[in-house]
């Protein structure tokens, strides 16, 4: 049964977000229809529209961030139910793939196939959903695949951070790299990403770690993450010097959580010869090249991608929703704005000032 639901929609790129009311089928068999009750701005979301993506398939609905609760399930649907509290998730995790079954990799293979049904349509169009998701409307119906179902005595408004940046971030520190205990971390970039990744590197027990950012404001954020040192590039000359000095040699690992290819240079740099990692979590412009000092990789060091978080999505996310319970994560101080959906170009105002961590639409 189809229903209205309103809905923050881009119609092309550099226009702000409108918003409209939309047409919403309900779920069909393997589909599941949630009632949001909270989304977070990201800035994947903002390059849909603020003209730094390649991006042509409008209208769209942008929105990858959220929780909520199931309203309804199609036919077929076993791991969810009504009144279940879930989090939305980018990346479908089937369980039967041969990505789902190994354990290397969160990136299932239905991830790279197309998913024709469009639930969302305006006006008799249809309706692109961003990440098959689109959860900047109050209700949405996706996949069963793309729902994790989390325990229901957390705030919702807080956990919705983890479908995106807690994910993209702890994982990269506690999945991807696997931070050994007593070891040092740099951290690139101390955003709502580079936040989490502070979390998660504290949380696997690193000794020291490192905050690079040009925002000064972020540094108490970051302090309370569990950052030790803050280090502001405008403020010394050579930060990998700086940093290769103070760590006596490099460090264990680096992220990289900006998305800039100087950037990306700086964190292979700076971690240690023999052994050093370095993560790429940001994702820098299409038209960017990144480039190393072959030597730089020759010498032992390792880079590594990471794709949120290296997180299987319905089976390891609802570890982050317990370090959360458990007062390990850092989720209450990343969240700075909390908005009505109205306000939502605002919200991404303060995102592009660096004045915000997180916003999250309150529905």
């Amino acid at each position: 049964m189809a229903m209205k639901v309103r809905a923050a929609v881009a119609h092309r790129q550099k226009v702000p977000l409108t918003i409209e009311t939309l047409d919403l089928d309900g779920p069909r068999a393997g589909e599941v229809l949630v009632e949001l009750k909270a989304s977070g701005l990201c800035h994947s979301d903002l390059s849909l529209f603020d003209g730094s993506r390649d991006w042509t398939d409008y209208p769209l609905l942008p929105g990858h961030e959220g929780a909520g609760v199931v309203l309804e399930c199609g036919a077929g649907v076993t791991s969810v139910k009504p009144g279940d509290h879930v989090i939305p998730v980018a990346i479908p995790e089937c369980g039967e793939c041969p990505a789902c079954r190994s354990t290397v990799t969160n990136l299932c293979d239905h991830y790279f196939q197309p998913w024709p049904r469009r639930p969302f349509s305006l006006d008799g169009r249809p309706v692109r959903a961003f990440c098959e998701l689109g959860t900047f409307a109050s209700h949405i119906v996706v996949r069963e695949t793309q729902v994790c179902r989390i325990r229901k005595d957390v705030p919702l408004e807080t956990v919705c951070c983890l479908a995106c940046a807690g994910a993209t971030g702890i994982g990269a520190a506690a999945y991807t790299a696997r931070v050994a205990p007593g070891t040092t971390v740099v951290v690139f970039g101390l955003g709502g990403i580079g936040t989490n990744v502070v979390d998660g590197a504290r949380i696997c027990g690193a000794a020291r770690i490192i905050g690079v950012d040009t925002n000064t404001a972020r540094e108490a954020s970051s302090r309370l993450a569990g950052v030790t040192d803050f280090i502001n590039p405008r403020q010394v000359d050579d930060v990998v010097g700086h940093i290769r000095e103070i760590t006596g040699g490099g460090a264990d690992y680096s992220f990289e959580c900006v998305g800039s290819a100087e950037l990306w240079r700086q964190a292979v740099e700076c971690t240690r010869i023999g052994w050093g990692m370095a993560v790429m979590v940001g994702v820098p412009p299409s038209v960017e090249t990144v480039a190393f000092r072959p030597r730089s990789i020759l010498e032992g060091r390792r880079i590594m991608g990471s794709y949120l978080g290296n997180v299987k999505t319905r089976t390891e996310l609802p570890q982050l929703v317990e370090w959360f319970v458990e007062g390990k994560l850092s989720l209450d101080q990343l969240v700075t704005h909390r908005i009505s959906l109205d306000q939502i170009n605002s919200g991404f105002d303060l995102l592009k000032q660096g004045s915000a961590l997180r916003s999250v639409i309150v529905y």
